[in-house]
């Protein structure tokens, strides 16, 4: 029975933006720095431009280091400017 209540509120909550970035700080205990990029078509001009986002996330178990490419998903607040957890790390920084 508690699965079905589970599912049932999962499902109402709606989805999550999962976003993929570079860990650009881990300097926090147990919060990591993310830079997101993305591409955006300029409006007039028809350029592509670059634009990033830096969202703060949280890294239960300090995992992500700097350079890491990571997963992040959107969860509710967790203090006043986390609002996302790591949910993988995607590819390894390569360390010399």
């Amino acid at each position: 029975m508690s699965e079905q209540n589970t599912t049932a509120t999962t499902a109402t909550r709606g989805s999550r933006r999962v976003l993929q970035g570079t860990v650009t700080s881990d300097k926090m205990d147990k919060t990591i720095t993310v830079e997101v990029n993305r591409r955006v078509k300029h409006p007039l001009y028809e350029k592509f431009i670059n634009r990033r986002t830096r969202v703060h996330a949280h890294d239960e178990n300090n995992d992500a280091k700097v350079g890491d490419i990571v997963q992040v998903t959107e969860t509710r607040p967790l203090s006043k400017l986390k609002r996302f957890r790591l949910t993988k790390v995607v590819t390894r920084a390569v360390t010399d």
